[in-house]
């Protein structure tokens, strides 16, 4: 490979974002392998189009994120961008023309349909075809008009569904050709979690997003109030673990999911101190991240070990 391709190619791996691929990774991960507990069948082929699909359609999001945010001024406006926050920066840094970032977005949301509607084929009941119905406009338009979901109050419940259960029902249909209602339960404190990544990510955005006319949850709670619902949106990913473990949706093995603890401990303590500050709220931003990515995994985790080594 040229300098030259070497170039490009970093260029457009930040404009997807691809340190971002765990939001995608572990619902689709999870959803397969509760499609795996059930029916002790697992399609690698079905799974890895799934894969791919979700993330082509992830990262057209995120172009399509940076694109209208860049039209609508939100992203220059923005003085403290992060490695968290404020978009790639591609366009921002001269590194792209805008109107290169709108085109491999419409071109990355058309692969990403295809292979849904091929997986919806093979799949039957289209099923797969209402989730993506679903799914690709709530991606479209949270930065698109006329909706621009994530200029309002909606924007994390959007982010949440998208990418808690859409993505894990959706997989679990490829693998088992049926919905669960012990799937959906288990997305949500996954949908949770990835809700709470964008929304500790808006406070070092507060300035910019307000300055464009964003009414997000941060801008509109303010971010002394807006710190405290994210704590009680942490503390209920564990609280809904736990009445799964109880009512038996979930292995009592999944508790192992409270040995996150400490990491949630520490993005609780540095949140609640640091939460009106920009770069030294930044150990919250990634510790949040990564409970999504430990959470999801030890989730998967002790569906595994529960098929394996479990009694039933």
């Amino acid at each position: 490979m040229s300098t030259k391709e070497s170039s490009s190619l970093r260029k457009w791996l930040k404009a997807i974002r691809v340190p971002f691929s765990t939001a995608t990774i572990i619902p689709i991960t999870l959803g397969a392998i509760i499609g795996w507990f059930d029916t002790g069948v697992f399609l690698w082929m079905r799974f890895w189009l799934t894969l791919c699909g979700g993330l082509i359609i992830h990262f057209a999001t995120n172009m399509a994120n940076d694109y209208f945010d860049h039209v609508s001024g939100c992203d220059e406006a923005n003085p403290t961008p992060t490695p968290f926050s404020g978009g790639s920066r591609v366009i921002q840094e001269g590194l792209i023309p805008a109107k290169h970032v709108l085109y491999a977005c419409l071109i990355a949301f058309s692969i990403g349909a295809a292979i849904g509607l091929y997986l919806n084929y093979i799949s039957g009941g289209n099923v797969i075809l209402i989730l993506g119905l679903i799914g690709i406009p709530l991606a479209f338009f949270y930065t698109a008009r006329p909706l621009r979901l994530g200029y309002g109050a909606f924007g994390e419940i959007a982010v949440g569904v998208g990418f808690g259960p859409l993505m894990v029902l959706g997989s679990y249909y490829v693998q088992a050709q049926a919905l669960s209602l012990r799937a959906f339960l288990v997305s949500i404190p996954v949908g949770i979690l990835i809700a709470l990544v964008l929304y500790i990510n808006e406070f070092p955005d507060y300035t910019g997003d307000k300055s464009v006319g964003k009414r997000n949850l941060v801008v509109l709670l303010g971010k002394k109030r807006a710190v405290i619902l994210y704590h009680i949106l942490l503390a209920s990913v564990y609280l809904i673990i736990l009445l799964l473990v109880i009512f038996k949706f979930l292995p009592l093995i999944a508790l192992i999911v409270f040995l996150s603890l400490p990491l949630a401990l520490k993005a609780y303590a540095v949140s609640k101190k640091n939460f009106d500050k920009v770069f030294e709220l930044l150990p919250a931003n990634a510790s949040t991240i990564g409970l999504h990515s430990l959470i999801g995994l030890l989730l998967c985790a002790s569906f595994i070990l529960e098929k394996l080594f479990g009694k039933g």
